[in-house]
């Protein structure tokens, strides 16, 4: 890895955000190529979902959103992972990602697993109170929900039809690291597709094929791809 990062940023690639006053722990700026890579792989995956179908629109709903959103989605309450610290180095981490009860740093006990929650918190306003703050999305797929019924209304559209949007993302993560692979502000590409009941199988059969020939297409080894079922509600 240390290898690639520094190749990424000889050929102008990536570089360490705030590098000039020691950087910032996992943030990263997109140098010239790296920036034109990021273009070109975002209009190659929107051409794909949007424009070239007649079944998707677009959407950019902004970063910062009513704080009622996020406490309507679960996100407020259940959006967080099991924070652990040592008692000794005082090193913080995630409980489900340890394979040991020892710090793997210094060999210490670790205190009780608390909740943290993911979401970056600020404050709208001249006032820092709780009726002011509000909060960095940690996904897309919440503005397309609330704009759902807008989108449908100035589009005319019937189901099946899907909103795509392209957008910065946050969270605040207990351990970042792998270069970009785990970061605390990302982008991300994502479609809500919205279907009658009954044909959600046939949709998400369509829409995997759909996916996993888009990255076959653009070069990648079917073999370095794999396919996994999530958790469904």
């Amino acid at each position: 890895m240390d290898k690639v990062l520094s190749l990424s940023k000889r050929r102008g690639f990536v570089f360490q955000s705030s590098e000039v006053y020691g950087g910032l722990g996992s943030t990263w700026d997109y140098g010239p190529l790296g920036v034109e890579l990021k273009r070109s792989v975002k209009e190659a995956w929107w051409r794909s979902v949007v424009s070239e179908r007649d079944d998707v629109v677009g959407l950019d709903a902004a970063i910062l959103m009513h704080p009622r959103v996020w406490e309507a989605s679960g996100h407020v309450e259940n959006f967080s992972d099991p924070l652990v610290e040592c008692r000794q180095c005082h090193r913080r981490f995630r409980q489900d990602q340890l394979e040991t009860d020892a710090c793997p740093e210094c060999g210490g006990d670790f205190t009780e697993p608390r909740r943290f929650n993911l979401m970056f918190r600020t404050f709208m306003g001249p006032v820092e109170d709780s009726s002011n703050e509000v909060f960095l999305r940690p996904e897309t797929a919440q503005g397309i929900f609330v704009n759902f019924q807008n989108v449908q209304t100035a589009t005319r559209k019937k189901l099946p039809f899907g909103i795509a949007q392209i957008g910065k993302a946050f969270r605040n993560e207990i351990t970042p690291g792998n270069f970009t692979f785990r970061t605390r502000e990302f982008e991300q590409m994502e479609i809500e597709f919205f279907v009658k009941p009954g044909s959600d199988d046939e949709w998400l059969q369509q829409w995997v094929r759909a996916r996993f020939d888009w990255y076959v297409n653009y070069g990648i080894r079917p073999g370095n791809l794999r396919l996994r079922e999530h958790c469904r509600r």
